[in-house]
């Protein structure tokens, strides 16, 4: 179940790719989309679940972690390209987007697994809460990347890469049940903070200079997705 919602990824990728690469305003509604995906998953999910699990005290180092993780691969990825192009700026958001997704799908693993630990059915739920979160942001990772001149088959690639995130985390997550849950909370802090440099740095900016008011309905789609899903799975 965790390997089948991490390659909901890979379905995200493959509308894009079947829909073409996307216009202007499509593009903006889709980055709109993540960020409100990415930014719900962060305050409703994520940053909660690492309060209750470990405190301020192990939370805030783990989310100052994530940012200055992304802050410093977004500083290598523009090294060699002081004046970058359009395809270029384009081809490193989807980096960017892919690497923080890989690090949000980790403790998203971890979850699942600590969901079938449990005598309810909250694993088998988490897992297909998990698989609706991954089909916006396989989307959102596939249309930058696509814009910037990947090939179809390389993006493809490349999102099969991060959907093995998901699984792996889970098996990760079971050989830790069996040991210690303390490594948790900074996980899913560092996840929170790499995702909240994306929204921030990259994805809402480039969505509202592209269109706002459609930016702007993304936002709130995404948003509104992640409230549905966290009410009613």
């Amino acid at each position: 179940m965790a390997l089948l919602a991490g390659l909901s990824t890979c379905l995200g990728a493959v509308l894009v790719l079947v829909w073409g690469r996307p216009g202007r305003r499509s593009f903006a509604f889709f980055l709109g989309l993540a960020a409100g995906v990415m930014l719900a998953v962060v305050v409703l999910d994520l940053l909660p679940a690492s309060l209750n699990a470990g405190g301020l005290s192990r939370a805030l180092p783990g989310f100052a972690a994530g940012l200055l993780f992304m802050a410093a691969l977004d500083l290598c990825l523009n090294k060699d390209q002081p004046v970058p192009g359009v395809g270029y700026r384009y081809l490193k958001m989807g980096y960017l987007i892919a690497a923080g997704i890989a690090l949000h799908d980790l403790p998203e693993g971890l979850a699942i697994a600590a969901g079938f630990g449990e005598p309810s059915r909250l694993g088998p739920l988490l897992a297909l809460a998990i698989a609706l979160h991954n089909i916006p942001e396989g989307m959102a990772t596939a249309a930058p990347l696509s814009a910037g001149g990947l090939a179809p088959g390389q993006v493809l690639a490349l999102n099969g890469l991060v959907s093995l995130v998901t699984p792996f985390g889970c098996w990760l997550g079971m050989l830790l049940l069996q040991a210690s849950p303390v490594f948790l909370p900074s996980l899913l802090a560092m996840a929170a903070g790499a995702m909240g440099y994306i929204v921030a740095a990259q994805l809402w900016p480039e969505s509202h200079r592209l269109h706002p008011p459609l930016a702007r309905l993304g936002l709130l789609g995404g948003t509104l997705l992640v409230v549905w899903l966290n009410l009613f799975l």
